[in-house]
């Protein structure tokens, strides 16, 4: 099992993605918010842009989602918790 050492940039910017994922899917699986998509969504991508950037993560999708995964499936891990 690889262990995936995150900074605290890292885990901001994975975060900021989930964050953009989650709320796409909100907004674009109600047909009433849909059209607004572009504007609700506004914040998000602007948050996980900076993000990306603050982290250094731009074009290094592969680092990206290994976070993302890192997140997902191991969230005591990644935090510096114990079970």
């Amino acid at each position: 099992m690889t262990t995936t050492t995150i900074t605290a940039s890292e885990r901001a910017a994975a975060q900021a993605y989930l964050r953009l994922l989650e709320s796409t899917q909100a907004v674009l699986t109600d047909p009433q918010l849909a059209p607004y998509a572009g504007v609700m969504l506004t914040h998000p991508m602007a948050e996980a842009d900076e993000a990306l950037r603050a982290a250094g993560l731009v074009g290094n999708e592969a680092r990206l989602l290994r976070l993302v995964s890192s997140l997902r499936t191991s969230p005591a891990t990644v935090w510096g918790r114990a079970g």
